[in-house]
């Protein structure tokens, strides 16, 4: 993919001043570390390596990422290095993407509860689908996926919600043999999901109300109320929540790819802006109320910063998890036996690739005859222009 000639640094080093100088009020330290952050990202400021080229001898200098996980540019290698990871818990089997989201009336309480409300929609709706999976009437066994949480919509709004990849089928709960869904579709009832998922999360806001773990912020303050927060919470039982299915993807050689457009993404991506002019930034979204369609949505430099900040996540949080036999304490245990009754089953199986095939790491090439370009110096911030200097009277 070619290098976008707009990104979300350009944005932030013209305009990032006099956003912070506008918006005080509501910034705190998390969000000015990620604006300098970004601002500085592949900038001499953070210093770098000189590359060179064992077959021409071709010399570059690169400047160091920020790493940080809000930011656009640094999430390539992260995402490569951590797909390589997963390839090696794949199970031969189909996959399946379930999306649960929170209904618009909490996103303003998510927002000032982002712990707490993004934990519970993770522990909710993983309890809901080892609940459902679990029931005989369904499909009786222990199933396993991984849930990545996304706080966003393709109009930068605030709009909570979690990717869930789940294998088809479980482990029984003798451990006797693998369990695959007789529907050839997702195995779990969307509508059954859908409900037991909303139960479960107002029931979580009960004892979160009732510990006094929620911060309830300008107009949410009459909320703060008992007899208001009930009332509060009886509506959100006025209408189904969204729990979205898609029918099985393939098996294991599409896995990695399918989740590389989710994890380790951003609230947006450098190629899709498209201008910054008079203080007011063009990008391209995807209207999904309207099929999907290709719209251009035009905003000033304040208002897009400020919808690209509140998806800044709290310290600490992890925004991948695993649940049932790929959580991390018993997936060592159950991995293998996974396989081993998937082994044994009557079932057809699909070829695993070859585990260097299942996922390769980006690696910087020489361009000028593409191979590998190997580092051989590291350098501070302060020896940045010298160097940058050498390389180009060389």
């Amino acid at each position: 993919m070619s290098r976008p000639t707009l990104e979300v640094a350009d944005i932030i080093r013209a305009h990032g001043k006099r956003f912070i100088e506008n918006n005080r009020s509501w910034l705190r330290w998390p969000h000015l570390k990620v604006l300098r952050a970004i601002e500085r990202c592949r900038t001499a400021a953070l210093g770098g390596h000189r590359d060179y080229c064992d077959r021409c001898g071709h010399e570059a200098i690169s400047f160091n990422s920020c790493r940080n996980r809000h930011c656009p540019k640094c999430q390539t290698n992260a995402r490569e290095k951590w797909l390589a990871a997963r390839s090696q818990e794949l199970l031969d089997v189909f996959y399946t993407h379930v999306v649960f989201t929170l209904p618009h009336e909490l996103a303003p309480l998510a927002f000032h509860n982002k712990k707490i409300v993004y934990g519970l929609l993770f522990r909710a709706s993983a309890a809901t689908l080892l609940e459902i999976a679990a029931d005989p009437k369904h499909l009786g066994a222990e199933v396993g996926f991984l849930s990545v949480l996304h706080t966003w919509g393709q109009n930068l709004l605030h709009h909570p919600h979690v990717h869930c990849v789940v294998p088809s089928g479980g482990v029984s709960p003798d451990h006797q043999h693998w369990v695959h869904p007789s529907c050839p579709s997702f195995f779990l009832p969307v509508k059954v999901l859908s409900r037991v998922f909303r139960g479960k999360f107002v029931d979580g806001l009960k004892q979160a109300f009732q510990k006094g773990e929620l911060v309830f912020a300008g107009p949410l303050r009459p909320l703060a109320q008992d007899k208001a927060f009930r009332s509060f919470l009886r509506q959100l039982y006025r209408h189904d929540w969204v729990v979205y299915a898609k029918r099985p993807f393939g098996g294991p050689q599409h896995v990695l790819q399918y989740l590389a457009r989710y994890t380790h993404r951003v609230a947006i991506s450098n190629h899709r802006l498209i201008d910054f002019t008079d203080g007011k930034v063009t990008f391209r979204w995807k209207d999904y109320a309207h099929g999907n369609k290709k719209r251009k949505m035009t905003l000033t430099a304040d208002e897009f910063l400020r919808r690209f900040l509140i998806h800044t996540l709290p310290r600490g949080f992890v925004r991948i998890r695993f649940f049932g036999f790929l959580a991390n304490r018993r997936r060592a245990a159950l991995l293998p036996l996974c396989r081993r009754l998937l082994e044994a089953s009557p079932h057809q199986q699909h070829r695993l690739p070859p585990p260097e095939d299942r996922c390769r790491p980006a690696t910087w090439r020489c361009p000028q005859c593409g191979s590998p370009m190997v580092v051989i110096e590291r350098f501070a911030a302060q020896q940045t222009c010298s160097k940058v200097a050498l390389i180009d009277t060389s």
